[in-house]
């Protein structure tokens, strides 16, 4: 295995890495403070061509291969977690979605649009109750002569706030979980959708996420890929999901180690920079450690999307270590910072509240132990 990047791909890292230095990180903390959603910042990734980063150029798109979409995914993290996230969302839940299932009308009436940045993507899975058990849809979809009926309730939908369309997944055949459910694509403004803003978080803040109530009408010609296989199309989507997140972890996590850095060599105690003193160089060394050790389980995830069908353990194994390597450099960042980090408004304490995230959406850390130990014991 090549552990080493193209000078194409480096080429690139380059200009995305001053992008998000020079455009998306000095209004992160304005976001984060606000809650607003990051209209402008988007528009920027999409000069880019980051918001169609991974489809082909014949349909509007960047056609970047997913180690240099996770490259920047990274990149853009370090500057705002939640620009990172909504693109995540954007690209690998919903635009690639619709590339790799859609039909030759569907393609042609979105793709083009979200891949160019004219129209944003949302992805309407997680319910009430149907969270890691993603199996256990409530929303219903009754077949009828226009159609089919949409009725039911779906929770921080992220984008929802700015999303022209949702790919919705209803229960087309109740009783069966997996094996009855169906994906349709949604256009936001169609009549019968009622968004509710979520209760303010912890972290992630200005993603757009809403709760989206639904009664419409949608018709055949929506529904994505085939009827009662809507499931698998959506654990399909949560493969290169959480190759994206596990991209954004790394960003986090690499912002909070440089922090720490920087921090450690200006700060001094009894006379040294406490950057000199073992128990802080210990704490630096193992966050970079477990953080460049989630890097190529990354990267190694990034090329078996692009090689394999199916890359689920890979995805899982990068989401869970790069998820959990993020949280402790976030939290050895403000162990090292002490006061300077444990106040309202550092980026320190931005990064600690952001990171939580990344162990729970797309899947707990939990949920990717329980798939990658199936995944293992199904090879034995």
């Amino acid at each position: 295995m090549v552990l080493d990047l193209t000078s194409e791909q480096k080429a690139f890292q380059a200009s995305i890495d001053a992008f998000a230095r020079d455009v998306i990180a000095p209004g992160a903390a304005a976001i984060d403070e606000s809650g607003e959603f990051p209209f402008d910042e988007l528009r920027g990734a999409a000069g880019f061509g980051l918001l169609g980063a991974t489809i082909p150029k014949a349909w509007g798109g960047a056609g970047l291969d997913y180690l240099s979409y996770a490259l920047a995914i990274e990149a853009i993290a370090r500057a705002s977690a939640t620009v990172a996230v909504s693109l995540v969302v954007h690209n690998s839940l919903v635009s690639e979605v619709v590339a790799h299932a859609g039909s030759a009308p569907q393609k042609e009436h979105w793709l083009r649009r979200l891949a160019r940045g004219d129209a944003l993507g949302a992805f309407a899975l997680s319910e009430p109750e149907a969270g890691t058990d993603a199996a256990n849809q409530q929303t219903l979809a009754v077949k009828d002569a226009g159609g089919y009926r949409i009725t039911g309730r779906k929770i921080w939908v992220a984008n929802a706030d700015a999303a022209s369309l949702a790919i919705v997944f209803a229960c087309t055949r109740p009783g069966l979980r997996s094996k009855g459910i169906t994906a349709f694509l949604v256009p936001m403004n169609t009549p019968g959708i009622r968004r509710t803003a979520r209760a303010d978080s912890l972290g992630v803040r200005g993603l757009g996420c809403m709760d989206l109530d639904f009664d419409v009408q949608v018709a055949d010609d929506q529904v994505l890929g085939v009827v009662d296989q809507g499931f698998q199309l959506a654990m399909w989507a949560l493969q290169g999901g959480r190759i994206g997140i596990a991209a954004q972890a790394l960003g986090i996590g690499g912002a909070a180690i440089a922090e720490a850095i920087a921090f450690a060599r200006r700060r001094h105690t009894f006379g040294q920079p406490i950057a000199n003193h073992e128990a802080i160089q210990w704490m630096l060394a193992d966050v970079a450690t477990e953080l460049e050790a989630a890097r190529m389980l990354t990267w190694k995830a990034a090329v078996a999307k692009d090689r394999q069908e199916r890359s689920t353990i890979e995805a899982s194994m990068a989401k869970l270590a790069a998820s959990e390597a993020a949280h402790k450099a976030a939290d050895k960042a403000m162990q090292i910072l002490a006061s300077a980090g444990y106040r309202r408004g550092s980026v320190v304490e931005r990064l600690f509240r952001d990171v939580r995230a990344t162990e729970i959406y797309q899947g707990t850390s939990e949920a990717q132990r329980m798939i990658i130990a199936a995944g293992i014991l199904a090879d034995v």
